[in-house]
């Protein structure tokens, strides 16, 4: 059953989308959408089940993101975009570059991660834990429902190998808090497996852009302006 995500837009010009993170909606990019709307029509969405967008009935997964993704961008006639995905943001953002590779124009993956293994272990395993309580629930709650869907999405996805990240051939920046929950490790062989991407890290944790906004802005906007001037010259 196809839904309508809902979407904050601002600014005019190209079309710059903001993929928020597991269990949040689009208004943690509010730092962002001030600071691009300037230059760019920034589009902050609520993923399927989150913020002001409905659950549906169709699956709860990276793919159906990504695919509810292309059916906005379908509806909206936005051929291709600038992507910048946060944590379950930035793995949504790697399957819909996989998925609809002429759909991107550059990718900002900010958290992400290809797997579970990526994740660090103090972090990892209380969430493995609450989602086993709260499957436990599920048919008794919807509350526990939700949390067991959401949860879920961290203890089953996402599940893209380093490999497949070959295929990305649009500019991409790759960029991590220092002390983020994802392993620094993990962020580097993400790099490392899209061809020339940058790779960039910021002193905080993993919440950089709401944090750490200035920094983190003025890095974004620097790997735009740069891919632009290339573009330009080509």
């Amino acid at each position: 059953m196809n839904i309508s995500l809902y979407y904050q837009e601002k600014g005019k010009g190209e079309p710059f989308i903001f993929l928020h993170g597991n269990g949040e909606n689009g208004t943690y990019f509010e730092r962002q959408i001030s600071f691009f709307s300037d230059r760019y029509k920034v589009i902050a969405v609520d993923t399927r089940g989150h913020g002001k967008s409905p659950r549906g009935t169709a699956p709860f997964t990276m793919e159906q993101f990504a695919k509810d993704l292309n059916d906005l961008m379908v509806r909206r006639e936005i051929p291709e975009a600038i992507i910048l995905g946060f944590s379950d943001g930035a793995n949504i953002a790697m399957k819909f570059a996989l998925m609809y590779p002429d759909k991107i124009k550059a990718l900002i993956l900010n958290g992400g991660n290809v797997n579970t293994k990526g994740i660090k272990k103090s972090i990892q395993i209380p969430i493995e834990i609450g989602y086993r309580i709260a499957k436990i629930f599920a048919k008794r709650s919807e509350e526990a429902k939700r949390n067991m869907e959401i949860l879920g999405l961290m203890v089953h996805e996402p599940a893209i190998r380093f490999d497949e990240l070959h295929s990305i051939r649009v500019p991409t920046l790759v960029i991590a808090g220092t002390k983020d929950m994802v392993k620094r490790a993990h962020t580097e062989e993400i790099a490392k497996n899209i061809p020339n991407a940058r790779l960039s890290f910021i002193q905080g944790d993993h919440f950089i852009a709401l944090k750490e906004s200035d920094r983190f802005n003025r890095e974004v906007a620097d790997f735009l302006q740069t891919e632009s001037s290339i573009e330009e010259l080509c």
